[in-house]
């Protein structure tokens, strides 16, 4: 039964994969499960055992990526707290976790960020739910960092947690398009003394 699991959970993810890249590539319209099949080097049969329509197909992906993106954010916030770091070092490793992702998934990070500004969608209710799983996270290291007094019990806690992830999303694509000549190491940089509020240079 197991093996027969973890069988059907990779056919889902070379189907995530590919129907990823050719959406981000021609958007959702043009794709077709013919080519999604035949990217995934699968039969066009097997979309359909495992999916009903190519919809759910999307719908899937992305709960499977944000899944993806939430747990590295929660796994970074934990490793910090393990470790004793304090809170602000949980958001600046997760702002790290985050870029790693991006790097590592550009062309579903580029579909996301696309569809958060769509409303017509049959998966908006889907998307919304995603992705206030994923600034959860974020929200709950603040609410954490207002609580021990390393944070203003002024800041607004579920704003500032979307300016985090929204920042992260945008400037990490920013980066990949426009200037891939940088490292992570210096993009993190970057990211980090805006989290630090050292911009100003004071």
């Amino acid at each position: 039964m197991d093996t027969r699991n973890s069988r059907r959970q990779a056919t889902r993810t070379k189907l995530y994969e590919a129907a990823v890249t050719l959406i981000a590539e021609q958007g959702f319209s043009a794709t077709t499960v013919d080519e999604i099949a035949e990217r995934a080097g699968v039969a066009k049969g097997t979309v359909y055992y495992n999916f009903k329509s190519k919809t759910e197909l999307f719908e899937e992906l992305l709960r499977h990526g944000v899944g993806l993106l939430t747990a590295s954010l929660r796994d970074a916030a934990d490793e910090t707290a393990e470790r004793g770091g304090t809170r602000v070092e949980a958001l600046d490793a997760m702002i790290r976790a985050g870029l790693v992702f991006i790097d590592r998934y550009p062309a579903f990070t580029q579909l996301y960020v696309a569809e958060l500004w769509r409303t017509n969608r049959a998966w908006q209710s889907t998307l919304m739910v995603v992705r206030e799983e994923a600034v959860a996270v974020v929200e709950t290291v603040l609410r954490e960092g207002v609580a021990n007094g390393e944070l203003s019990e002024e800041i607004d806690i579920p704003l500032t947690a979307a300016a985090l992830v929204g920042m992260v999303l945008v400037a990490a694509l920013d980066w990949q398009a426009f200037q891939r000549e940088r490292s992570i190491d210096d993009v993190h940089a970057a990211l980090s003394r805006l989290l630090h509020g050292r911009v100003s240079g004071r």
